[in-house]
């Protein structure tokens, strides 16, 4: 039964921090794309402004997140994948949303300390952020870690909202769970092109902006 809660809270807490997460970041990552440099620092102060945005971020995002995460390790470290005799779609969803949790654990952490946490030690301001941004994506190895590791965070946040509602009894019939997998897989197709979009747009020189940023990134990845 312990197991069983676990997984539950595991589920609970991987919907509701990890969507208010990646659509909160989608949206403030996009006004680069829609309003350049200025749009994207308009967007980063407004999330900064928030009241308490800094209890928020411990106790609504970055604990329930790593709750979800380091479960999610141990859940990926004891599947049994069965494709080999079932190939089915149910198990490939379910081998993609270990390797995808995998790698997303992994990307996040790492995007989190190389900008968010970089801020907090004092290393970067707010607006030195999409000149960060801008440092790493137009290097091609790292854009290249950047799509897999959007693509993979928006799978398993979509692919892990279907399965949500069919774990707790949301879709139950054959029926509800094939809509709810096409709407799933829509949510990952617009999340994923908001964020390559994104991408794309810190790759404009406009964001190639300080020195402190490019001394900064230096220290950070070699």
């Amino acid at each position: 039964m312990k197991g069983y809660y676990a997984r539950k809270i595991h589920s609970l807490l991987g919907l509701i921090p990890l969507s208010f997460f990646i659509l909160t970041h989608a949206i403030t990552n996009f006004a680069a794309y829609e309003g350049g440099q200025q749009g994207f620092r308009d967007a980063v102060t407004r999330i900064n402004d928030l009241p308490l945005v800094i209890f928020l971020e411990i106790f609504v995002i970055w604990l329930p997140l790593l709750f979800h995460g380091v479960y999610g390790l141990y859940i990926a470290y004891q599947a049994q994948p069965n494709i080999g005799h079932f190939n089915t779609e149910r198990n490939w969803r379910y081998v993609l949303q270990r390797v995808s949790g995998i790698i997303a654990f992994v990307f996040i952490v790492w995007h989190v300390y190389t900008t968010r946490f970089q801020i907090l030690f004092g290393n970067a301001t707010h607006d030195d952020l999409g000149g960060m941004m801008h440092q790493m994506v137009t290097q091609p190895a790292y854009f290249i870690f950047f799509t897999i590791g959007v693509i993979a965070t928006t799978f398993h946040f979509a692919n892990g909202l279907w399965a949500f509602l069919v774990s707790w009894g949301i879709t139950i019939g054959p029926r509800a769970q094939r809509i709810s997998s096409y709407i799933c897989m829509g949510v990952f197709v617009v999340v994923t092109a908001l964020f390559m979009l994104s991408l794309f747009a810190f790759r404009n020189e406009e964001f190639a902006n300080t020195a402190q940023v490019f001394t900064t990134l230096k220290t950070l990845i070699g």
